[in-house]
């Protein structure tokens, strides 16, 4: 079972598996990657519950807590695919946390800071890309649905894993992107598309976020596309307080995933717990 050409074989039928399963292109890319790093992991050997235990242990002591249920959830979806359900293990059982690190959270300051620096690198078209993934709270994958038709109706509709949700999309940034598509003469479709005409991929947007990371003077592990997203929602529930509200703009089916995006940093939460010993010894 565990011959290369085997293994390929195995691989390309879990991909079509869950591409037929409806799972975003994203999550192929990564269930995929992680199933090639399980199977260097075996080199040869016989799947058995012996060595998903083991394999569990070797990620326990390589990655952090929650990298390594990431890749345990595709093994295991892997392991079900392939009749193998006895071999599925267990998740690490990680203690919910209250407050959010700092070091890995992008802060307002910051934010404007790349804003200026795309500014000044006169990069129009990620000067906007960063607005609009900050003022939306729209996912990577779903920039395709800014198109020239959305920016007319102020909205755009994003069909994503059986789900369908509106976007609104702010006035001043509608503005903006009517004077960059005309610019740029887009007259239809997405507006944030490559030099062929293509709609950027996670790989491009990467890419360009990080190479402003020295102008900005901002750590390179604070920027990439999905913090965006994490900064609309704090500072969305900073505004509104309404964790429901968020989840249905964000496209959660759970608000527990909702909570992590609006966790307090830890310097927050001090400064939270210094308020309350204040209120209890005045």
């Amino acid at each position: 079972m565990n011959h290369p050409d085997t293994a390929i074989s195995i691989l390309k039928r879990f991909e079509r598996y869950l591409e037929e399963e409806e799972k975003s292109k994203a999550t192929i890319e990564k269930y995929i990657r992680d199933i090639r790093k399980f199977y260097e992991f075996l080199d040869g050997a016989e799947i058995d519950k012996e060595h998903t235990i083991a394999y569990k242990k070797y990620l326990a002591e390589r990655y952090a807590a929650t990298s390594v249920n990431s890749m345990l959830v595709a093994l295991n979806c892997f392991l079900r695919f392939s009749g193998l359900q006895t071999c599925c293990i267990k998740l690490l059982k990680i203690q919910r946390q209250i407050f959010a690190a700092e070091d890995h959270e992008l802060s307002k300051e910051e934010y404007q800071n790349l804003l200026k620096a795309a500014k000044s690198a006169k990069n129009d078209r990620l000067f906007l890309l960063l607005q609009t993934m900050c003022g939306t709270g729209i996912r990577v994958s779903e920039l395709r649905y800014i198109t020239v038709e959305a920016i007319r109706r102020g909205k755009a509709v994003v069909n994503c894993k059986n789900k369908t949700r509106v976007i609104f999309i702010p006035v001043p940034l509608q503005k903006l992107l009517k004077e960059y598509s005309k610019k740029t003469g887009i007259q239809a479709g997405p507006v944030f598309v490559s030099k062929n005409g293509k709609p950027l991929d996670r790989s491009n947007i990467w890419r360009d976020m990080k190479s402003l990371c020295k102008q900005a003077d901002v750590p390179p592990k604070k920027v990439f596309p999905h913090n965006l997203r994490h900064l609309f929602a704090r500072t969305f529930y900073s505004v509104e307080k309404d964790i429901v509200r968020l989840a249905d703009l964000l496209g959660h089916s759970s608000i527990n995933t909702t909570r992590i995006y609006t966790m307090e940093t830890g310097f927050q939460h001090v400064n939270r717990l210094e308020q309350v010993q204040v209120l209890l010894t005045t």
